[in-house]
């Protein structure tokens, strides 16, 4: 049986067709059906038009990512949905360029977003993907780098023959495991490809590791020999990154890093040499291990009060809320809920951290009460935020807003929390 993926990038692997997909405007869905007829009446084959407008649609959902520069890229639909934003992967290249390696093994290569971003911080690469079609189309887009070569091999098969020898130096790991299948996410470590056991294996020989993990990985199957960094990108929860040996920061078992989406590299490939850190990168670090948090005060249901804190996924998964929550002198309103709340005068409303509202009004929780608030205050719109509590925000919003939209209706936001078994409705404003 055919391989769906293979048989959309073959066509395109020619230079008539090539020059063909460089030369068309970027994809529209109201036009794509007329560049059909067009190209097909220019002679062009029916698959060949095929796959160049899946291509444009890629390159088009791939800006998201990549900005720009995706219109020079050869894309897959599997391979788009797992290939690192440009932003984060120019963070992975600096910390490589910071420990000194000069020779950077991308295992798991992708359609080649970390690669591109080692080679142009002026490290040489090798790409290992083991997917024909994806190591294809790392090569086609990796072709400015002469530094760069890409493999059809597997990460295990390479470091058999490589790593075990000890005998490379100055060579740093990236490893990048599959941790899907062709139906489902792969929630079992042991059945990534390669597995937890074979990074594990890796790290111990001492080369400089970073390992590229989902952010739901449970923290109990963390090493404890590695930092660990969640990512998040304008508040999405992108990934956690695990770094061994000389790529872990002394001092720091795990971090948080905030990507500001608006200061995303320029659109274009990044000139050899680059290695700066990510542009719009805010990071909150610890050094205690996972469960050993600071000393901070529980106030209860008493302490809903002043600015309440929303902190970014980053700094939840990384479990730093109660060090985010110590920093500002801020108090925890429940060990389980990771909302805090502070005086007014200790607010950050620039902070990429964390959200921050101004706490209007408390409410016992009860769908009827807000229903009689709504109306009092001529609410015909609200934004429901939840944490801990087992509320639909689409339902609770039916059945709290009138039918008939008040005359000149005004807009609300709600946070819904538990503070041990009580259950609170706070009306809040955004801190700007």
């Amino acid at each position: 049986m055919s391989d769906p993926a293979t048989d959309s990038l073959k066509p395109l692997l020619t230079p008539q067709t090539w020059e063909l997909l460089n030369s068309l405007p970027p994809y529209a869905q109201d036009s794509a059906a007329a560049m059909n007829t067009t190209l097909r009446k220019q002679g062009w084959d029916p698959q060949i038009v095929a796959a160049v407008l899946t291509q444009l649609r890629l390159r088009r959902d791939a800006r998201a990512k990549f900005g720009t520069f995706a219109d020079q890229l050869l894309l897959t639909q599997r391979g788009l949905e797992q290939a690192t934003r440009l932003q984060v992967a120019a963070g992975h290249a600096h910390r490589f360029r910071q420990a000194g390696v000069e020779h950077v093994v991308d295992m798991g290569c992708g359609l080649g977003a970390d690669s591109l971003a080692f080679a142009s911080a002026g490290m040489h690469v090798t790409a290992l993907e083991a997917d024909e079609p994806t190591a294809a189309a790392a090569l086609i887009n990796l072709r400015p780098f002469p530094e760069a070569h890409v493999l059809h091999t597997t990460a295990e098969r390479w470091a058999a023959e490589h790593l075990a020898a000890g005998t490379i130096t100055g060579t740093g790991v990236w490893l990048d495991p599959a941790r899907r299948t062709d139906r489902a996410r792969i929630w079992d470590p042991e059945e990534f490809s390669p597995p937890l056991s074979f990074v594990t294996r890796l790290a111990s020989t001492g080369v400089p590791l970073g390992v590229k993990l989902g952010p739901g990985i449970p923290h109990e199957l963390i090493p404890a020999e590695c930092e660990a960094e969640w990512v998040s990108v304008g508040g999405d929860l992108v990934e956690v990154t695990l770094w061994f040996n000389d790529l872990a920061r002394p001092g720091v078992r795990r971090a948080a890093t905030v990507l500001d989406p608006s200061a995303e590299p320029a659109p274009s490939p990044p000139h050899r040499g680059h290695g700066s850190r990510s542009a719009g990168a805010t990071e909150l670090t610890a050094v205690s291990d996972f469960g050993e948090d600071p000393a901070v005060t529980v106030a209860g249901p008493a302490g809903l009060t002043g600015v309440l804190w929303e902190p970014d996924p980053a700094v939840i998964r990384s479990g730093l809320v109660a060090q985010l929550c110590a920093q500002v002198g801020g108090w925890l309103l429940d060990e389980r809920i990771a909302y805090f709340c502070s005086d007014a005068e200790k607010c950050e409303p620039h902070s990429p951290l964390a959200r921050q509202f101004r706490v209007l009004e408390v409410l016992p929780y009860s769908p009827k009460r807000l229903k009689l608030w709504c109306a009092a205050h001529h609410v015909g719109s609200v934004d429901i935020k939840k944490r801990g509590v087992d509320v639909v925000p689409e339902r609770l919003r039916r059945q709290i807003l009138p039918k008939k939209p008040p005359a000149a209706p005004r807009h609300a936001t709600l946070v819904i929390t538990r503070l041990g078994d009580t259950r609170l409705a706070a009306v809040v404003e955004p801190v700007s």
